[in-house]
């Protein structure tokens, strides 16, 4: 390798990679935002924010982390190949050529460290600023129209709205950034240590017949059959990880309850009857975290075996070749070093298999809020028009969430200054009629409500 034009190479190399990378992940995301579950859930979320015709900024900042991310790869690749000098250079005993590498190795060194540290700042910065942005739109729906209200009344009642918006958009935008930088670092490394991996495999004779390049499709076949074992081995994880954040926040959403009613459970004597409740939803939450524990031991156990395995595996493939004296010590190390890299960018997927479970629950907690948001805002039935000085009602029905009627067919007119006597037993509307006249009830049907809020009782 000639380091002196490496820089002017790599650069090219880097732009090159990102105009394919672009391409082919645009056309990606599309296709699986239209023919997924989960990445349409992605771009429900994201569409407001990384729309282009918004604003061209959230995006330059994704690609410019995706630049960085390119550097890194091309500082692995250089990397390998000062390997592969570096200890050709100890066999020979080349003292100079030594001293040259570790001049090499110095300059490299300083790149990464940059590359890392800039990345990361530039990677936080994208987060928070989107994290704004969505943690502001998600207020104003939830906040907007009387959405906090109207939820609970829903059939399909949205549950710890407190745990989504707080906790959940950190780890959507978080988990979307790690994942879209993954799989785009791990393809073109893929793409990349392969090429070298196939310029070092030598031929392997199998059953009579001689393979060339076999270590190419050993690595391969070693690593997809080890993927399809693990996504058998982890797919529980995804319910079991959404389940562990229901009943979580389920609990601690009661503990708050016993706090906020402290009065009232202290008038009745009830605090052992709501420790009891606490009680039994903590065993739900343990329950369910052991049995996490023991797919993640399962899933873990299998992947740290596979990833022992592959470290011997290149020095038993490439040893004949090495004792023959066909390929040098270099070429022995460089060949362990993109085996690695090869085995590592295959193995993203399983390995991010626990984390992909959780973040697909983490999108369907957060679709949920968003589905349940438009739901409560569906328009009503109901007519509600202004009027000067009385409050009139023209055959109106409230019915309860489940159907249940709670009023038939009222008609009732009161002019400003009168009053008027509502009595009847708990449970039979009261309450809900005033909930209607304010403009706040969801079960009204069909009929008219016409009155005036600024002179309502």
């Amino acid at each position: 390798m000639n380091w002196s034009e490496e820089l002017f190479t790599s650069l090219l190399w880097i732009a090159k990679s990102l105009a394919i990378t672009s391409l082919v992940f645009s056309l990606i995301l599309y296709f699986l935002t239209k023919t997924t579950r989960w990445g349409h859930q992605f771009w429900l979320l994201a569409q407001s924010y990384l729309s282009p015709s918004r604003s061209l900024i959230p995006l330059s900042y994704f690609w410019v982390i995706v630049f960085f991310n390119l550097l890194s790869v091309r500082l692995d690749i250089l990397f390998s190949h000062w390997y592969k000098s570096m200890y050709d250079a100890l066999q020979e005993m080349n003292v100079a050529g030594f001293w040259q590498q570790m001049i090499v190795f110095s300059l490299l060194a300083a790149v990464h460290v940059f590359n890392v540290l800039l990345t990361y700042y530039i990677s936080q910065h994208f987060k928070i600023k989107w994290r704004i942005w969505l943690n502001n739109e998600m207020l104003d729906k939830w906040s907007g129209n009387q959405s906090y209200y109207k939820t609970q009344y829903l059939e399909n009642q949205l549950d710890n709205p407190d745990q989504r918006i707080q906790q959940d958009i950190d780890a959507y935008i978080s988990n979307s950034l790690t994942f879209a930088t993954g799989v785009i670092s791990s393809t073109v490394s893929l793409v990349a240590f392969t090429i070298i991996l196939w310029d070092l495999s030598g031929p392997m004779e199998i059953m009579g017949y001689e393979i060339p390049h076999m270590m190419v499709f050993l690595v391969f076949i070693y690593v997809l059959v080890s993927s399809v074992i693990a996504f058998r081995i982890g797919r529980p994880l995804i319910q079991l990880n959404f389940a562990n954040e229901r009943l979580n926040a389920n609990y601690r959403y009661s503990l708050i309850r016993l706090k906020e009613y402290a009065e009232s459970i202290a008038f009745y004597r009830g605090e052992n009857m709501e420790k009891s409740m606490l009680l039994r939803q903590f065993d739900k939450v343990i329950g369910n975290l052991w049995q996490i524990i023991y797919r993640t031991l399962k899933l873990s156990g299998f992947n740290l075996v596979v990833s022992q395995v592959s470290v011997i595996f290149p020095f038993i493939i490439q040893a004949a070749r090495y004792f023959a004296g066909q390929i040098k010590l270099g070429d022995l190390i460089q060949t362990s070093q993109a085996f690695g890299k090869v085995q590592s960018a295959l193995s993203f997927y399983r390995n991010s298999y626990d984390d992909f479970a959780a973040y697909r629950a983490v999108l369907d907690r957060l679709t949920g809020f968003h589905s349940a948001v438009q739901a409560a805002n569906q328009p009503s039935k109901t007519y509600i028009e202004s009027h000067v000085s009385s409050v009139i009602f023209e055959h109106l029905d409230i019915n309860t969430p489940d159907g249940n009627t709670l009023i038939k067919n009222l008609n009732l007119t009161l002019e400003q200054g009168s009053s008027l006597l509502i009595q009847g037993k708990s449970g039979a509307g009261k309450t809900t009629l005033l909930r209607t006249a304010a403009d706040y009830g969801l079960t009204q049907k069909e009929k008219f409500i016409v009155h005036n809020k600024k002179h309502y009782f």
